[in-house]
């Protein structure tokens, strides 16, 4: 499992207008190629009287699956472009379909490879995009009086928490990063001097945002 990585929040969709020629950009998460395919096949059928809805991906922790689609623009002028703005954002399982409605004007070879480049650009900015950080979930387990304090220090550290159970003893529960988990741990047995016990549950990712 990689320790982080950059893929985009949802789905989002943006138009904008070059040369009286409509770009329709859509965009989602989608984890395998069945569900970027799915997706795709979608938009086609929302727009099946455009005259082109141009597609790429890019899925798995080694970026082993790329697919890039003209759909009848010049060959490298659409799929490729859009694929090469995923590379350069480095971002990982997202699907990119960019439907044009022909406004005229021709734009010839590097025109449409801006504006393909373009439309998926500000299609992902709609979107939103994340860091995924891989984190282990920990669960400390303490007496009462331990609580105020921890829970205090806790909200001041880089350790989000997770939940807090009221059993026979206090059971908190906290996301912390890979590659964290010794600093952790000393981190609450110095809390509650040695009167902590700490227990590994889960791996998962936490999200944030980038602006």
């Amino acid at each position: 499992m990689l320790t982080s990585y950059f893929t985009v929040k949802g789905y989002g969709e943006n138009e904008i207008s070059i040369q009286r020629s409509r770009f329709i950009t859509y965009v989602d998460r989608v984890t395998t190629e069945e569900e970027a395919q799915a997706f795709i096949e979608k938009i086609k059928k929302q727009h099946w009287n455009a005259n082109h809805n141009c597609s790429a991906y890019m899925i798995g922790e080694n970026n082993h699956i790329q697919k890039a689609n003209d759909d009848g623009e010049p060959s490298g002028t659409a799929g490729v472009p859009i694929l090469e703005v995923l590379k350069q954002r480095d971002l990982k399982d997202t699907v990119v379909v960019v439907t044009r409605y022909f406004g005229g004007i021709k734009l010839g070879a590097g025109g449409l490879i801006r504006a393909y480049s373009s439309a998926a650009s500000e299609g992902i900015n709609a979107a939103g995009t994340v860091e995924r950080r891989l984190a282990q979930v920990y669960r400390s387990t303490m007496d009462y009086h331990f609580l105020g304090k921890v829970e205090n220090e806790l909200r001041a550290s880089p350790y989000l928490i997770k939940q807090i159970d009221y059993l026979d003893q206090v059971q908190v529960e906290t996301f912390v990063d890979s590659g964290q988990e010794g600093a952790f741990e000393e981190f609450m047995t110095n809390l509650t001097n040695g009167q902590v016990q700490l227990e590994k549950t889960e791996f998962t990712y936490l999200e944030e945002e980038i602006k």
